[in-house]
């Protein structure tokens, strides 16, 4: 089938998603034919692979807690009981999120390989990730229109027009989430999170949070597991630490970034606990960690080596601003609940910025040291 698709035949006008689909299944045969290289199994789509291996977790429990947060303000479960109807939950999520996952890729990659074939160039590895990130980092009752919106926004304005995956200097996935909350802020304003298609609403531990509450109705066991409403992958601290687990022993992952945004994160949390001004600000400081997308964010997102800052030290930096930032949003500014996803698009701006000054403060003190070892 291969001549059909190469230049010259019948079909080139589809050679990207043609080598998109082949390259998926088998060993691109590709090789270095000059200059130095090694020998690797692991491609950038094998890469990308294990990103989507370690969203796995949250991708399935996030369907069975759709179900189960259905069901429950529905009033055919009780509260806590979390086995109850366990494959009618699942069943129930599953219809909800998979219309969501097939229109984030068929919407995504469609554009990608327009793009890619105007260009001659291959389809992007990048959007294996992208297209499973969306759905996870929004309410199971987006409507698919407003999702297919904010995908193409994403891809085009976020990331082609900047000359596609690699050039991107904000994480596609959050501008897709930036573009539903900014236009869409019923739908997205975290308050609130749709259940059900039938308008049943129920607050989450972060809107209850706004809402001027000393804690969240949730218990921190129900916060850590995540049985509690809100964005499909964002809920269960423990499927999100498994991922995180998987992008760390894989080396897919910084741990770096990881590390600094919760070091960051209980450090905005403990200042605001000494200052005590009100309930929010009297929280524990490890409830932020628990709540909405930091944690989320912290491992699948800040951690988009394309976006994020490349230097050791300004990982460091990187990841604890993000950290300090996305507190300090959710407690100060009371519009933004959700304060993870403005703070890592914030420090995607700043990541060249801050590689920029560690780069150059290592340039000064080489040469600094280069001088005074010539003095002598």
């Amino acid at each position: 089938m291969r001549p059909n698709f190469e230049e010259g035949g019948k079909f080139y006008a589809f050679h990207s998603l043609f080598d998109a689909i082949d390259t998926f299944f088998l060993t691109p045969e590709k090789t270095t034919s000059t200059g130095c290289h090694i020998r690797d199994a692991v491609d950038n789509k094998r890469t990308m692979f294990t990103v989507v291996i370690a969203l796995i977790p949250a991708l399935l429990f996030g369907m069975y807690n759709i179900g189960y947060q259905h069901y429950l303000v529905l009033g055919e479960i009780a509260q806590g009981d979390y086995l109850a109807n366990f494959w009618g939950n699942f069943g129930y999520g599953l219809l909800k999120l998979l219309p969501m996952i097939i229109v984030s890729y068929v919407v995504g990659l469609g554009i990608e390989c327009v793009f890619a074939q105007i260009r001659k160039h291959e389809v992007s590895e990048g959007y294996f990730v992208t297209g499973m990130l969306i759905p996870l980092i929004c309410p199971p009752d987006v409507p698919l229109w407003q999702l297919a919106l904010a995908v193409a926004f994403a891809v085009i304005i976020g990331k082609e027009v900047f000359g596609g995956t690699g050039y991107n200097f904000l994480n596609p996935a959050l501008v897709a989430r930036a573009f539903l909350f900014f236009s869409y802020p019923i739908q997205m304003s975290g308050d609130k999170v749709w259940i059900t298609g039938d308008a049943i609403t129920g607050a989450t531990p972060l809107g209850e949070m706004i809402a001027g509450v000393s804690t969240p109705s949730a218990s921190v066991l129900d916060m850590i597991i995540g049985f509690v409403p809100g964005s499909v992958g964002e809920t269960s601290v423990i499927a999100i630490a498994i991922g995180a687990l998987i992008l760390l022993v894989t080396g897919v992952a910084s741990w770096r970034v990881m590390l600094s945004v919760f070091v960051g994160g209980a450090a905005m949390g403990l200042i605001f606990n000494a200052v005590g001004a009100n309930e929010y600000m009297s929280m524990p400081f490890y409830y932020h960690f628990l709540m909405g997308g930091f944690m989320f964010g912290a491992v699948f997102m800040a951690t988009d080596p394309v976006t994020a800052a490349h230097t050791n030290t300004g990982k460091y930096i990187y990841g604890f601003l993000i950290g300090v930032m996305a507190v300090l949003i959710r407690v100060v500014n009371p519009a933004y609940p959700e304060g993870m996803m403005l703070a890592i698009l914030l420090l995607n701006v700043f990541a060249p910025l801050i590689d920029y000054y560690v780069v150059d403060a290592n340039i000064r003190k080489r040469a600094k040291r280069a001088k005074l070892v010539s003095n002598k």
